[in-house]
């Protein structure tokens, strides 16, 4: 007859074997649930760090586009600016040379001084107030009309670079000394154009009377 002790201890440790079995299987489960998570969060975390880099570059790369928008648009201003000085100054320059002479008015008035000696010695009956206009008031109106030519154009630049800020970037402010240079280019221009038109019609400085 089988022993009832012995039989029962079999027993007990046959199932606190499967038992074992059993919680091995389900810290297996648990184990492997872990890692699956860990490696599913590293996936996410890897994912964002990407796209995080991806956000980083776009954003370096318009950062780079607008500051090279920037650099041109300054090149581009400070080229307007360079241009509107050198206009400033040409028009000053035309000015003065309307009020003292230029070359070619002097050119001019000599030209004119000896056509009128040519008519005169191919013309012996000329009366005294002919050779005097054309020996000498012909040169001074040839004198005074390049003069007023210089100044109408010195007075014409020096109104377009004072009227450029109006027609460029709005709010940007034109720098003192292209203004100043060119309203003084703009006074002269003004004061020639009168003295020329004034000498031309004989109101200043005009011929002596001949008779």
């Amino acid at each position: 007859m089988p022993d009832m002790g012995t039989k029962t201890a079999d027993e007990t440790g046959a199932e606190a074997g499967a038992e074992a079995t059993t919680d091995e299987k389900k810290v297996d489960v648990t184990k492997t649930d872990e890692v699956t998570e860990t490696e599913a969060t590293e996936g996410d975390a890897t994912a964002a760090d990407v796209e995080d880099t991806d956000t980083e570059d776009a954003d370096d790369t318009e950062l780079l586009a607008a500051a090279a928008e920037v650099l041109a648009k300054e090149e581009a201003e400070g080229s307007a600016g360079v241009g509107m000085g050198a206009g400033a100054v040409v028009s000053a320059a035309l000015g003065l040379v309307s009020l003292t002479g230029g070359w070619i008015g002097t050119l001019a008035a000599e030209r004119q001084a000896l056509v009128g000696q040519l008519n005169a010695q191919t013309s012996q009956s000329s009366s005294v107030a002919k050779l005097v206009q054309e020996g000498y008031g012909d040169a001074w109106n040839a004198t005074a009309m390049w003069g007023g030519i210089f100044a109408l154009v010195a007075l014409l630049v020096g109104v377009f670079v004072l009227a450029r800020p109006a027609f460029g970037t709005p709010g940007k402010a034109q720098a003192g000394w292209i203004k100043s240079v060119a309203w003084g280019g703009v006074a002269l221009g003004v004061i020639g154009l009168l003295l020329a038109v004034l000498k031309y019609t004989d109101v200043l400085v005009g011929l002596p009377s001949t008779s």
